[in-house]
């Protein structure tokens, strides 16, 4: 999952993976298997005759164009109008879905998919193996894309042998292929081959294959989806979703509890007693060890050498530079303190960018900082930052390019906690004699300052996780400095190399050892500041539509599984 524009936010998709191996090969689904895989209670008929479900969320996505999506509701919007080759379900298993089965060599660098030949796009158009191949290759080539190329790089060649087979090779075996695979959103080639530029394309008509097909989208509104009746899967028995944009979290809990909606996401941890007083309405709280969303704080790290020659404006504070600085800050946060007010302390402390709810991949072995301010004071001092004229705000280094350590700190203007996070982090900081000057940015002004441009000093955002740790601790390469993927502009050799031995590490025990020795070079190096992972928070009508999975602890509301089983109540 990517960017989570709002705190608390639910998981696109389940987050407990089972051990995979190098070759893997599943059987085909049919439509009765398919709810098995995905989780879902079996659905009858799947007419689209049960009447429109209204969600309500606190933003709206930034992107209808799959390449260029960065925050969850751009994602929510590609489950549910895309396939990709292979899913995930609640179990956290991967699963077929395009590709009813997959293999791959001896030497493990060829793959072979067979892809499924029912499926066809929502324009009537039959999906082949050539569009699976297509749109692989279009995310391997346009490097501008934000997130997705990073799925399809480590594929040398992208072959449709024929309308149903697949044929993929790398040069190095490949770890973690079924993951990959995943959040491969399969495109018409039929539409997108005609466009000269894909990171410029707006994909308006947003043509996919999936369970839902976009109707009408309105900027900062609404998005309406209704059903595909002719859903080479199980169709859904509603005739419809519109997510609508409720951007204050009291017109959420309103709109619920009065039944302006079904359903919301973004719900705020301090209505969640109002929301279960309410007739007629359930919130679900999911065990938080299940998921894989944390929050996050940042630092901008970037040296001037690494600052992106065309986009980079790296005003960064300098002392942020210190690695004395960025730990008295760690020492300085009181993460349980930030759990207790943000999230009625449902929430867990925070170690690093892979969360519990990836299993043995979570470095739980790895020490953190411990909160305290008496060693963040002393640490200061030791490094030279002195407080010369007593007003609580220390002063630079004489050989750095700045006066006090008074900080930029940006959150985003939907985080329904970032109010309080921001005056709980400047009362915190305040102690040590660091001074924070908090702006509030909505979510497209603050991935502009972010990165590649790397404009700010201070952020607080948050991640929700793939089944698979790749991705998320790509976010730290070198690499990925200009590319405006990395927000910190961290920059480590050791942990380069270590990401690259994970990536075609076969064994699992081996890839695990890798992926927390990562964590705890992370931890030490302090880009990151993680205060805690959350519990996704569901609520819906019970008076409106049944069938919500509220036993699955991983699948959020808004997943295909849960909005193609609903029904209207009785």
């Amino acid at each position: 999952m990517r960017r989570s524009p709002s705190l608390p936010i639910l998981a696109l998709a389940a987050l407990a993976v089972t051990a995979c191996t190098p070759v893997q090969s599943s059987p085909s689904a049919d439509a009765s298997e398919a709810d098995e895989s995905t989780g879902a209670a079996p659905s009858e008929g799947g007419t689209a005759t049960g009447g429109t479900v209204r969600i309500g969320m606190a933003g709206y996505p930034d992107s209808l164009n799959p390449g260029n999506g960065v925050l969850s509701e751009a994602y929510t919007m590609y489950e549910l109008v895309y396939d990709t080759p292979i899913a995930v379900n609640a179990a956290g298993e991967y699963v077929p879905e395009l590709a009813t089965e997959w293999s791959v060599s001896e030497d493990g660098l060829t793959w072979t998919m067979t892809i499924r030949d029912d499926a066809t796009f929502h324009d009537g158009e039959p999906l082949t193996a050539e569009d699976v191949a297509f749109s692989m290759q279009l995310y391997k080539d346009t490097e501008d894309f934000p997130f997705l190329p990073s799925y399809a790089t480590p594929f040398e060649t992208i072959e449709a042998t024929d309308e149903t087979t697949l044929t993929l090779t790398t040069a190095e075996p490949l770890a973690n292929f079924e993951g990959s695979m995943a959040f491969i959103y399969v495109l018409p080639m039929h539409i997108w081959e005609s466009v000269d530029d894909p990171v410029e394309f707006g994909n308006d008509d947003m043509i996919g294959s999936g369970p839902f097909m976009l109707a009408e989208a309105s900027q900062g509104e609404f998005v309406e989806l209704v059903a595909n009746t002719e859903y080479w899967g199980t169709p859904a028995n509603v005739d419809g979703v519109i997510f609508q944009v409720l951007d204050t979290d009291d017109a959420r809990v309103t709109a619920l509890t009065t039944g302006q909606i079904d359903a919301m996401v973004d719900v705020p941890y301090t209505a969640i007693n109002t929301l279960q007083n309410s007739e007629n309405v359930t919130v679900h709280i999911a065990d938080v060890a299940a998921g894989g969303s944390l929050t996050d704080i940042f630092f901008n790290m970037v040296a001037p050498e690494d600052c992106p020659p065309e986009d980079g404006v790296c005003s960064g504070h300098p002392a942020l530079l210190d690695l004395e600085v960025r730990r008295a800050l760690a020492m300085a946060t009181d993460k349980q303190e930030m759990i207790t007010v943000a999230t009625i302390g449902t929430g867990t402390p925070g170690l690093s960018l892979v969360p519990p709810g990836l299993g043995e991949f979570y470095a739980s072995g790895v020490e953190d900082y411990p909160y305290d301010v008496d060693a963040a004071n002393a640490a200061l001092d030791a490094a030279g930052y002195a407080d010369s004229d007593g007003d609580g705000v220390r002063e630079c280094l004489a050989d750095q390019e700045c006066e006090t350590l008074t900080f930029r700190l940006n959150y985003p203007s939907d985080a329904t906690t970032g109010a309080a996070e921001s005056e709980l982090l400047t009362d915190m900081w305040a102690e040590v004699g660091v001074r924070l000057e908090v702006q509030a940015l909505d979510p497209d002004a603050l991935t502009a300052v972010c990165c590649p441009s790397f404009d700010f000093d201070v952020m607080m955002w948050g991640w929700g996780s793939d089944p698979d740790p790749a991705f998320l601790l790509g976010v730290a390469l070198c690499s990925e400095i200009p590319s405006g993927f990395s927000e910190t502009g961290y920059c480590n050799p050791e942990y380069d190399a270590l990401y690259d031995e994970q990536a075609v590490e076969t064994d699992r025990a081996a890839r695990v050892d890798l992926i927390r020795e990562m964590q705890r070079i992370l931890v030490e190096d302090v880009p990151y500041i993680v205060p805690y992972y959350y519990p996704s928070v569901a609520a819906w009508r019970t008076d409106t539509f049944t069938g919500w999975l509220e036993n699955d602890p991983t699948l959020g509301i808004e997943d295909p599984s849960n909005l193609t089983a609903l029904r209207p109540s009785e």
